[in-house]
């Protein structure tokens, strides 16, 4: 059964040295789609090529939120003008991170990621969301626009505000992190997520799982968060594989698949 990976940054310097090689490996090993989230306009144009050149890579445009000083008028009419690329199948990364410290200020933040959700509303798109130490106001912000659709990409909130977004319709993101020692909510909210809202990502190079925690990720990973959340749901990693494939294909449902 065919993998998806709903969330890697191919574009990264990570991959640098090897980017083709590993990409071109990637339907061999049974990963079939990614999708890769641009963090700025100059990211998502990258992962926008990316996506050009190889069939089984699909791209989102956006401008996370640790990248959106600065961000006006100017940018977000380029920003609507890379989301009408026929391989643009979200607009994201967007969101709130609170956690570094030298990021712009919350209310900024909240401003760009407000009309980053109404840009994709107004063209018809998902949104992937990054949200991070800002869950409560990530939720609220999210609520306040009760046509929107997306996931919420490396899902680290509460059972209960899973709860409230699974609601909503979102779908949630899990990535590496599952496999680690002190994943303490990830089941909890694995529990509390039907099968099918869960999405599967790697957020490569980021995040890698055990046994490989520490090194580079990459999407020929992701069998070690399947085997993981079949685990916890109590289905087969093949069940799972389908499910979530199916789960992206719904969600990111720009993607054609050839038969």
């Amino acid at each position: 059964m065919p993998i998806f990976d709903t969330h890697a940054h191919y574009d990264s310097n990570s991959f640098r040295a090897d980017r083709d090689e590993v990409l071109s490996a990637l339907p061999a090993a049974g990963v079939s789609l990614v999708v890769d989230p641009g963090c700025d306009l100059e990211s998502s144009r990258e992962a926008i090529a990316l996506a050009e050149r190889f069939p089984h890579v699909w791209a989102a445009a956006g401008i996370h939120p640790s990248d959106c000083a600065g961000t006006g008028d100017a940018e977000l009419a380029v920003l609507r003008d890379l989301c009408g690329h026929e391989k643009v199948v979200a607009v994201g990364e967007i969101g709130l991170d609170y956690y570094w410290k030298d990021n712009p200020p919350r209310a900024f933040q909240q401003q760009v990621f407000r009309r980053q959700i109404e840009l994709a509303l107004e063209l018809d798109l998902p949104v992937i969301v990054h949200d991070r130490e800002a869950h409560g106001d990530s939720l609220a912000i999210a609520l306040e626009y009760p046509g929107l659709r997306g996931v919420f990409h490396c899902f680290s909130g509460s059972p209960e505000m899973a709860q409230a977004l699974l609601k909503r319709g979102w779908y949630l993101g899990f990535d590496g992190p599952i496999t680690y020692k002190n994943a303490q909510k990830a089941p909890e909210v694995a529990a509390v997520t039907p099968l099918e809202r869960i999405l599967v990502e790697t957020d490569a190079p980021y995040l890698t799982p055990v046994p490989y925690r520490g090194k580079r990720n990459d999407s020929r990973n992701l069998p070690y968060v399947l085997e993981k959340l079949a685990e916890w749901k109590g289905v087969g990693a093949e069940e799972l594989t389908r499910i979530t494939w199916e789960n992206g294909l719904r969600l990111f449902s720009k993607i054609r698949v050839k038969e």
